[in-house]
C-alpha cells in the first residue's frame, strides 16, 4: 500500500466479533472473499446490505515474491477500481 501512498504499518487485524460488541450499525458490508472461501466470510448482525466481492486470496498466490507482489497489486487495483465504481453509483443514487 505504501507505494499507492497508503501508510498502514500501523493498522492491526481487527475481529469481526470487536465490531459487533461495540453496537455500531453499518447501512453495508462488503465482503471480499475468494469464491472458495465465500461461506467463511464474516457475517455482521442487523439490518445491512451484504454485498460480496470475490477477489483472489493474496495468500494463496505462488511464484517469486516479486511474482506474488504483482499479483497482490493487481488485486489491490482491482478491489480500488471496484470501491470506486460502487461508490459513483451509491452517491449517484442518493442525490437523485
Amino acid at each position: 500500500m505504501q507505494d499507492v501512498g497508503i501508510d498502514i504499518s500501523d493498522n492491526q487485524t481487527k475481529a469481526v466479533f470487536d465490531y459487533v460488541k461495540s453496537g455500531k450499525m453499518f447501512a453495508y458490508i462488503i465482503t471480499v472473499c475468494d469464491e472458495a472461501s465465500a461461506e467463511r466470510c464474516p457475517i455482521f448482525p442487523g439490518v445491512t446490505t451484504r454485498l460480496h466481492w470475490s477477489f483472489p486470496d493474496p495468500s494463496s498466490f505462488t511464484g517469486t515474491p516479486e511474482e506474488k507482489l504483482a499479483k497482490t497489486c493487481e488485486v489491490r487495483d482491482s478491489i480500488k477500481a471496484k470501491i470506486e465504481n460502487w461508490c459513483a453509483e451509491v452517491c449517484c443514487l442518493k442525490a437523485a
